[in-house]
């Protein structure tokens, strides 16, 4: 189904059968927790526990991109959570996805619709391309509006960001009315890790190695570049994807990861990124730049 994020592989989140296909086909191991979508708040509440942070952050961004993490009640399978005490809930700003779950009737886990890993699907045609008869309906709602996956919030016992996302921490931040945190790598590789999905040290990875580059970009005939503005490319490559030629942290969310899955299928032997400003929506981006890399 798609979502303003990215697409998503859908299943009933009260049938633990219906998650395990969705672990199948994605290839993805069960110690990684799946995000349950749900229709509204109220919804929400029959899967997750609520508190006053978690109320307010629902009222002022659901529909959105922002998953709460949330105590857990008793009616949501151990396969969904990871055996976690915890659920992450979210309410999608896409009309398919939210007709598709009023439908159904019941909230759905749907974590991103690739092969586990992978770079993430914005566009139907992505889904195809990766999951072909693994599954067996692909809603096509157009390309993502925002590109990245939600943020991931733990809002208690003191608001902290356990993945960057579509929501920024400035956003969370005057919702709330206090500082939010976010995770650092040894809190994401250690006390944190299996708390929210998407937290693995390599993940949203094309099959070519990607490596961050800090300086200059290395002339290489065989290496693509992805670069954020293109106002710094090198004089030979094998291939370029510019994110956003204005430094719009919005339009290159959008982009990022139909760029990485075209430097992907180019044929390079290694594909150069540099991050985006550390603001705003660039938080997500450079999050997965670099588990895109293997770095965490």
């Amino acid at each position: 189904m798609p979502t303003e994020t990215v697409y998503g592989l859908a299943a009933n989140a009260l049938d633990a059968q219906a998650v395990v296909r969705v672990f199948a086909a994605k290839g993805r191991p069960t110690f990684d927790p799946l995000i349950v979508h749900v229709s509204d708040a109220a919804q929400a509440w029959t899967v997750a526990e609520p508190s006053p942070r978690a109320t307010r952050l629902a009222a002022a961004c659901w529909p959105g991109p922002l998953t709460l993490v949330l105590p857990r009640r008793a009616i949501v399978p151990d396969v969904v959570t990871s055996g976690l005490d915890t659920v992450g809930v979210r309410c999608p700003d896409h009309p398919l996805a939210l007709a598709l779950i009023r439908g159904a009737g019941v909230p759905l886990a749907a974590p991103s619709a690739n092969l586990f890993g992978r770079i993430s699907p914005t566009t139907a045609e992505h889904v195809r391309e990766q999951l072909g008869d693994a599954v067996a309906v692909v809603l096509d709602g157009g390309p993502c509006r925002v590109g990245i996956e939600s943020t991931v919030l733990l809002p208690d016992p003191s608001p902290i960001i356990l993945r960057p996302g579509g929501l920024t921490r400035e956003r969370l931040e005057e919702i709330l009315n206090e500082q939010v945190a976010v995770a650092d790598n040894a809190q994401r590789q250690g006390a944190l890790p299996m708390a929210s999905p998407g937290m693995l040290a390599s993940h949203y990875a094309p099959r070519t190695p990607l490596t961050l580059v800090t300086g200059a970009f290395p002339d290489d005939t065989t290496a693509a570049v992805l670069s954020f503005r293109g106002d710094d490319l090198p004089t030979r490559h094998h291939a370029v994807e510019v994110l956003s030629g204005p430094g719009d942290l919005a339009e290159a969310a959008t982009r990022l990861f139909a760029a990485l899955r075209r430097l992907d299928g180019s044929g390079a032997t290694v594909i150069h990124a540099r991050g985006v400003p550390e603001e705003g929506l660039g938080l997500g981006i450079n999050d997965r730049l670099r588990r895109a890399a293997g770095l965490g």
